[in-house]
């Protein structure tokens, strides 16, 4: 069937009386008449062939009108970018104008009182050749890698154990508890840890010293220990973020095919080998996410370092981060040095991140 006027292709002249004149007729007027007439209630109609069916099948489509586009109201975008402004904003003064110049001052040198003096690799030179502690692997290192396993550990098993309980009594109750040091205010909980953690009159001490016989003389002196102050601060720090990580985990956990499970256990798997061969692997992108948040937590962990022990005794629980704000803004401030040291760490952090990524790729 041909859309289109049938006039234009199938009209016939009146004054047209037998069939040859109107094969000759039709085709000149553009080859139509290319099959055998065929009768219809008596009269004599020339079909058209494929080509022209085809040439006015196109005719018709090139004469179809296009829609036209409404103009867009200029006040729209005016209005799209009203929303994002006040963000846009607050980022631009707050963080991308801070990065810029952190960089540029990176190869400079600058008190905050004289004028900025440039002086090329000075300050990079001297963060790599500077023989501090945390630069060689000391706190820093220990910190990160306590840090990165007891947190995931604590989270997961945490997680595990109130997703794979569904009729565990008080459940919602265990993951509130769980979840709440994390939402707590910093400052508060600190404090609460270190008069909880106090050497002489802290309650853990006396239990030590009451109920399992621990000399006074004996007792750790926790925070203020050389030896104990970076235990106490990993201690704190898993205390602090293990909600978050059990959000994720129960996340991940919700995600997994209990049907596997279902035929382990037909076939004699107990609950640790199901967790260990069946769980665990299906948590492998979970666990990638949780590795790449604690390992960027580790390198810039600095407010739990600065409200419990302050970087101190000595410099047993210094970090770069700690040693970039005492060089910046404790006794002689050294800007262009900071935002140098800032420049490695956050080289430092991208390779580590790219070095995971690659590694979570290779195991796939």
């Amino acid at each position: 069937m041909v859309c289109g006027s049938p006039s234009s292709l199938f009209s016939i002249p009146h004054s047209f009386s037998d069939d040859e004149h109107r094969k000759k007729a039709l085709s000149e007027r553009g080859g139509y008449a290319q099959r055998p007439p065929r009768s219809f209630f008596g009269k004599t109609v020339i079909l058209p062939g494929k080509e022209a069916l085809f040439m006015a099948s196109a005719a018709v489509q090139n004469k179809t009108p296009r829609k036209v586009l409404k103009k867009i109201d200029p006040a729209i975008p005016l209005i799209a970018y009203s929303f994002i402004a006040p963000n846009f904003i607050g980022f631009c003064v707050f963080t991308l104008v801070p990065m810029v110049f952190a960089i540029a001052l990176a190869f400079c040198a600058w008190d905050g009182r004289h004028a900025i003096e440039f002086i090329g690799l000075k300050n990079f030179c001297k963060t790599l050749y500077q023989p501090i502690k945390f630069f060689s692997g000391g706190a820093e290192k220990y910190h990160r890698l306590r840090h990165w396993h007891g947190a995931a550990d604590a989270g997961l098993l945490a997680g595990h154990g109130c997703a794979a309980e569904p009729e565990l009594k008080l459940r919602n109750f265990f993951r509130a508890v769980a979840f709440f040091p994390y939402v707590a205010s910093l400052v508060a909980v600190a404090a609460v840890w270190n008069m909880i953690f106090n050497p002489s009159m802290g309650p853990i001490n006396m239990i030590l010293n009451q109920f399992f016989g621990v000399a006074v003389e004996n007792l750790p002196r926790w925070a203020a220990g050389k030896d104990t102050a970076m235990i106490t601060v990993i201690l704190f720090s898993v205390w602090k973020n293990m909600g978050y990580y059990m959000v994720i985990y129960l996340a991940g956990l919700q995600g997994c095919n209990p049907d596997l499970n279902e035929a382990a256990e037909l076939d004699g798997a107990n609950r640790w080998q199901q967790f260990w061969h069946i769980t665990l692997p299906q948590l492998r992108p979970t666990t990638f996410f949780v590795v790449i948040m604690l390992t960027i937590s580790g390198f810039k962990v600095y407010d739990q370092m600065y409200m419990i022990t302050q970087g101190g005794p000595g410099t047993a629980t210094m970090t770069l981060v700690y040693y970039i704000y005492n060089v910046a803004f404790v006794n002689t401030p050294k800007y262009g040095y900071a935002s140098a040291i800032a420049m490695v760490l956050f080289v430092l952090v991208l390779i580590v991140t790219i070095i995971q990524f690659r590694g979570s790729k290779g195991d796939n």
